[in-house]
């Protein structure tokens, strides 16, 4: 069997982080598993249990100053990882047994690129959802649960699979993406528009710890917009861009646009638009998007 990586970025997790380790590491698999987990600078300590504990070379932690993001913190752990196939994982996460084995099997036999498990709530398991799609306003929404595995616009960045190839093809998550916020959309929708395909995997269920308060990491809207209108910018036509543009309401667009086009943003379209293999037209059409 391939050796799959594990990768989870963290910041400022508590005792979460203990918790999804443990359960990524009592649970059954047929696959080899590593773990890289990111400390994007936390503060609370949460990563200390591993520099004390005996789980060897199995863990990798790697440390930053803080300030990569979400995003990058991903890409950085993927960088460090040496698995066949690559698992991203929210730092609050349960597990059940045989996970891996089912949720890469669409990936192995060539039937998809990318998959996602159903994302249940861990405070109430019966409530789960099975990917994502876009409102006429771009506001994603979870899938209901089908009978089988299934196609998506959109796959969950909480627990997303990818085969290692197919990943550093596309080039990771945006490397310009702030904090928080978009980044699982960006890479599902890159993945279909450069020929990918994402798919849902409904006999597989981990369990999430939705926060009912806020985030522990400093988050802004102007944060969430320019991750918004990056993701405009480097891969819609200018019609939707100026449609995107009016949606956000937050924040100041003009201001957000100058600090997008400021970052490289054009020159990641013209590539983008260069070798991808469908349009934003078609992609739309596609997933039924009116926008």
């Amino acid at each position: 069997m391939p050796l799959v990586s594990l990768i989870i970025p963290v910041k400022n997790e508590g005792s979460h982080l203990c918790r999804t380790v443990q359960s990524a590491l009592q649970v059954k698999t047929e696959c080899p598993l590593e773990i890289i987990i990111v400390d994007d600078g936390s503060t609370d300590h949460c990563c200390d249990f591993l520099e004390t504990s005996e789980y060897g070379s199995q863990i990798k932690l790697v440390r930053s100053s803080g300030g990569l993001g979400v995003a990058m913190a991903r890409n950085c752990g993927a960088e460090q990882a040496t698995g066949e196939y690559l698992i991203f994982c929210d730092a609050h996460l349960f597990f059940e047994d045989q996970w891996i084995d089912r949720l890469l099997e669409p990936i192995r036999i060539g039937k998809a690129d990318a998959a996602n498990p159903g994302i249940g709530d861990a405070a109430n398991p019966g409530n789960a959802g099975y990917g994502y799609h876009w409102t006429e306003k771009l506001e994603p929404r979870w899938n209901s649960r089908q009978s089988s595995q299934f196609l998506s616009s959109h796959l969950a960045g909480g627990c997303f699979a990818i085969s290692r190839n197919v990943f550093f093809d596309v080039g990771g998550f945006d490397r310009g993406f702030r904090v928080w916020g978009r980044e699982d959309e960006e890479m599902s929708l890159k993945l279909w528009l450069f020929g990918y395909k994402c798919m849902l995997v409904p006999n597989v269920t981990i369990l999430h710890v939705f926060r009912s308060d806020n985030p522990p990491f400093t988050l802004t809207w102007e944060d969430v917009d320019y991750n918004f209108l990056r993701m405009a910018y480097s891969h819609f036509k200018e019609e939707r861009i100026a449609k995107c543009k009016k949606l956000i309401k937050y924040s100041d667009p003009e201001k957000i646009e100058a600090f997008v086009l400021k970052n490289g943003v054009l020159e990641q379209r013209r590539n983008y638009f260069a070798r991808r293999h469908y349009d934003d037209d078609w992609y739309m059409k596609e997933f039924g998007v009116l926008f």
